[in-house]
C-alpha cells in the first residue's frame, strides 16, 4: 500500500503538475461574507477529483520519499477538501471554523529542505500540507505560528523547485496570506490583491500590476488627432492591453483587474454566483494545451472550478463534465460523528442536459 501511494504521489508531481496553470480570487459580500475561489487545471488525463470528509480527531501520517512515514496529525477540526488524484492530496478546502486553504503551482521558484529520514516525525508532504492545515488551525494568525513547526518536503525525486507549490490560506474574517517556500526558507505575505496564480513569486506579480497602471474601467472619450477624431470602437476601450494569454503573469493582471472592478454584491448567493462569473474567464479550451493528433479525450483542461464561502463553510464547485454548481454546506455535518469518506466529484462522466418540453 505505501508503494502504491508513493507511485501515485510521483505521477501527480512528475505528470500532473507538468502543465498546472490556476487561477485564485477572492470577494467579499456587502452582508460581510467572504469568499475565496479558484480554478484547477491539467489537460493530460482526468483527474479523478473527489470530495473528501474528515472529521475531527482523524490521525494522518504524511508521506515522505520513502513511505507512510512522515508527520502523525490528529484533527483539531473538521473539513471537508476538494481532492486530486488520491484521497491525500487535498487541492482546496474550508474546516468547520471558517479556514481555507488551497495550493497553486509554483515551478523554477519554490524550493524545499532535501528530505532526511531522520526528521521524518515533522516531515510533511507538499501535497499534504492543505489537509495539515485545515486539521490544525482556525486562523491566519495561527497558521503563521505553527507553519514553521513542519519541514515540508517534495515526494519526487530531484530538485523539488522543478514541481514546487505555494499556497494560498485565509480565515473568515477576510485575512488572506500566501506562503512560498525558497531554499528552505518559509516566507509568508498578506495577500493585499487577492489575487493567486503561479510562478514567478507574489512579490514579483505584485510589482508586475505597475507595468498595467493604464489601464481602467472608463471608457476613453473621443478625441483630435492631428486632423482627425479617434474614438473608442466600443465599451471596454479602457482595457486595452490587458493581457489575454494562459501565463500565469497575464492570469494574475487578469484576474487582478476584473476581481478589483467587480461591484460589492449585497448578498453571499450573488457573490458566490460572480465568482464563478469572473472564473469563466479563466476555462482553458483542451486546444491551446495540444496539438490537433495528440488531444486528450477530454473537454476542457480547467477540470473544476471551486468556490468556498468562509463566513457560512460551504464549499460550491462545478466541473469540466458537469456545468450545474452542486454545494456542500459544512453546517449540515456533524463532524463528531461522521465517518472519513471520499467520493467523486462526478457521478459519471457526462455533461447533464436538461429538455424543456415545449406545451
Amino acid at each position: 500500500m505505501k508503494k502504491k501511494l508513493i507511485l501515485f504521489a510521483f505521477l501527480f508531481v512528475g505528470g500532473y503538475f507538468a502543465s498546472r496553470a490556476c487561477t485564485g480570487i477572492s470577494l467579499t459580500a456587502a452582508d460581510g461574507s467572504y469568499f475565496q475561489a479558484r480554478t484547477i487545471e491539467w489537460g493530460g488525463t482526468n483527474l479523478n477529483s473527489m470530495y473528501v470528509v474528515v472529521p475531527r480527531h482523524f490521525l494522518q501520517t504524511s508521506l515522505t520519499p520513502t513511505g507512510d512515514n512522515g508527520l502523525k496529525f490528529k484533527s483539531k477540526y473538521g473539513y471537508v477538501g476538494l481532492a486530486v488524484h488520491q484521497k491525500e492530496f487535498i487541492a482546496e478546502g474550508v474546516n468547520e471554523a471558517g479556514l481555507s486553504a488551497g495550493l497553486f503551482y509554483y515551478p523554477h521558484y519554490g524550493s524545499y529542505l532535501d528530505y532526511n529520514a531522520a526528521y521524518n516525525s515533522t516531515t510533511l508532504a507538499d501535497l499534504q500540507l492543505v489537509a495539515w492545515l485545515l486539521s490544525q488551525y482556525a486562523t491566519v494568525d495561527e497558521v503563521k505560528q505553527g507553519i514553521n513547526g513542519v519541514r515540508v518536503v517534495s515526494l519526487q525525486p530531484g530538485p523539488s523547485a522543478d514541481n514546487a507549490l505555494h499556497w494560498r490560506v485565509g480565515d473568515k474574517t477576510g485575512k488572506q496570506i500566501v506562503i512560498e517556500i525558497e531554499d528552505g526558507v518559509v516566507h509568508i505575505y498578506d495577500n493585499v490583491i487577492g489575487v493567486l496564480t503561479n510562478s514567478p513569486n507574489y512579490k514579483w506579480h505584485i510589482t508586475n500590476l505597475n507595468n498595467y497602471v493604464n489601464l481602467t474601467s472608463q471608457n476613453p472619450k473621443r478625441h483630435p488627432m492631428g486632423n482627425i477624431d479617434v474614438y473608442p470602437f466600443s465599451y471596454g476601450s479602457g482595457y486595452l492591453g490587458l493581457p489575454g494569454d494562459f501565463t500565469a503573469p497575464s492570469r494574475f493582471v487578469r484576474a487582478a483587474f476584473f476581481k478589483t472592478t467587480a461591484p460589492t454584491l449585497k448578498t453571499a448567493r450573488e457573490t458566490m454566483l460572480q465568482c464563478f462569473t469572473i472564473l469563466n474567464n479563466f476555462d482553458i479550451p483542451i486546444g491551446m494545451e495540444y496539438l490537433k493528433d495528440e488531444l486528450p479525450d477530454l473537454p476542457s483542461a480547467t477540470q473544476w472550478t471551486s468556490v468556498i464561502d468562509l463566513t457560512h463553510q460551504e464549499i460550491y464547485y462545478k466541473t469540466f463534465y458537469n456545468n450545474s454548481i452542486r454545494r456542500i454546506a459544512l453546517a449540515d455535518i456533524d463532524f463528531e460523528k461522521v465517518k472519513y469518506q471520499y467520493h467523486p466529484l462526478d457521478k459519471k462522466d457526462a455533461q447533464p442536459v436538461e429538455t424543456i418540453k415545449i406545451k
